[in-house]
Order: structure tokens, then sequence, then C-alpha cells
């Protein structure tokens, strides 16, 4: 019988005990966590203690690896993206509520990001519920997203003329421009059916949502903006403080997140993983 425990978080999230990642995951022990990923949609790891080699395993036990066009890769390892801030850096990668991979027709199922090198204090990650944000809307709001669709679009962050690349700093850290700019953009519900746990879920972030299809761009930002800062509640969110061996696996179908850039200064290395999605309804 599986020893693991499941805590839920205060917010959005369970944190995951008595499990070691380094460690060959029975059937049992990997059906219990994926059943907590699949009601929680984010989940936790404490101490553990994994080589990239062993990230990459237990990633592929998920599902297929996305080769992220725009981070530079750990070394000898195309699989696993490098998300990097060195102290004479101003700027973080992620500092804004965002979901990965939305700019994508089938938009990533998750990352599994690993901490490799933390500040002595602060680079906390927020994260944000979308099924609560989308369950505490009122019925007139819902009437209204219904069957709307939005535009997702990576060529503002990623592209050669983007925010990224303009700051010298941050744009060292990324690749690929010329992919973000060929890249389409892609239009995914305002609302979606969430393929595991069946619930609605608000799917538009600030960070690649750029307007409501057949909209213009005034009435795009007149809905999309009190959304936004209604998702962002503090009911809806958890602050994630990260220790040396701590692990978080994300559904990005159901959660926003936030990197808090407050430790000026200091390094902090993460290692991530993404894994490939499917299309949203």
């Amino acid at each position: 019988m599986t020893q693991i425990s499941i805590a839920p978080c205060n917010g959005p999230g369970a944190e995951i005990g008595n499990v070691d990642l380094s460690q060959e995951l029975s059937e049992e022990d990997f059906s219990t966590i994926r059943q907590a990923f699949a009601d929680h949609g984010l989940i936790f790891f404490r101490d553990q203690n994994i080589t990239p080699e062993q990230h990459i395993a237990f990633a592929k036990r998920w599902g297929d690896i996305n080769i992220n066009r725009f981070f530079t890769p750990v070394d000898g390892y195309p699989e696993i993206a490098e998300v990097r801030k060195e102290p004479n850096q101003t700027t973080n990668i992620g500092g804004g509520w965002h979901t990965d991979h939305s700019y994508d027709a089938e938009p990533a199922t998750g990352s599994i990001l690993v901490a490799r090198e933390l500040p002595p204090q602060g680079g906390d990650t927020m994260f944000a519920d979308m099924a609560a944000a989308h369950d505490a809307l009122d019925d007139e709001t819902k009437d209204k997203l219904d069957g709307l669709e939005a535009i997702h679009s990576s060529k503002h962050i990623f592209g050669g003329e983007a925010a990224y690349r303009s700051e010298s700093d941050a744009g060292e850290r990324l690749q690929n421009a010329n992919a973000a700019d060929a890249l389409d953009d892609v239009v995914h519900p305002v609302v979606i059916t969430h393929p595991l746990s069946g619930r609605k879920i608000l799917y538009v972030n600030a960070a690649f949502t750029v307007g409501i299809r057949g909209w213009s761009q005034e009435d795009s930002m007149k809905l999309l903006m009190p959304l936004y800062a209604h998702a962002a509640q503090n009911r809806f969110v958890t602050r994630f403080e990260w220790q040396p061996g701590s692990i978080a696996f994300w559904d990005n179908r159901a959660t926003w997140h936030y990197a808090l850039n407050d430790y000026q200064g200091e390094r902090r290395v993460m290692h991530r993983i993404t894994l490939e999605g499917c299309a949203l309804h």
C-alpha cells in the first residue's frame, strides 16, 4: 500500500510527501500522484535530490517532452530549459502572471520545475487557480464569456522586437527570436473544459492573450483587464517558497504562475521540463 501523503495547500495545489523521485515509482505510487495532479492542478515536492536524467525520466512518465523554442537548454540536456537570473541582471523571466505555451495550437499540459540554485531569500513563485476564478464569476459574466475565443501570441514576448529582447540582461537568456516572429497567432476558447477534472477554466492570461477574436483592441481590453484583476485575487493564489530540493509541477491548462523578482544581486537557477499538450475545447 502506498505511503504517499497529499496535503492540500490553503490556496490551489497540494504538497506530496513520503516519496523519493530519484527512485523509479511503482505504478501504484505514480497513480496516486497522477490523481493528485488531476484533482489539484498543481503539486509540490520537497527534499528531492534528482539528477537531470531522473528529471527527464519522471517527466516521460507523464507524456512526451516539449523541446522549448525560446529558452536556452541545459548543456547536454535539450529536454530541459534553463531559467536563470544572474546577480547583475535586473529582469527575470516569468515575472508576471502567465500560462506557459498558450500561444501554441496545442498548449503544453504542464511544466515540472526543479530548484537548482536559490537566492538566500526571495524568488518565490505564485500560482493562481483558474477553475476557482471562473467559478467565482457572476452569472452575467459567465454568460458573456460563453462562446468567445481569445487570440494568443508569442511575438511580443519572445520575438525580435519584444520587451525581453530589448532588455539585454533578459534577452541573452533566450534564443530563436525568428521562430517567435514566424509563429502564427492561435485562438482558444476563453473558457475551456479541463480534460482531466471536467471543470470550467478561465483560459486567458495577461502575458500571451492579445485580444478577443472579432473584437477591437479597445473592447478586448475592456473585457480582459477586469478578468485578469479578478483572477489574481489572493483567494485564488498559493505562494510557493522554494527550498533546496523543491519541485513544482503545474497544469498549464488550470493555473497561472508568476515568478517574483525580489532577489536583486543574487543568482537563481531553475530547470524546467514542459510536457506536450492537446487542443483545448
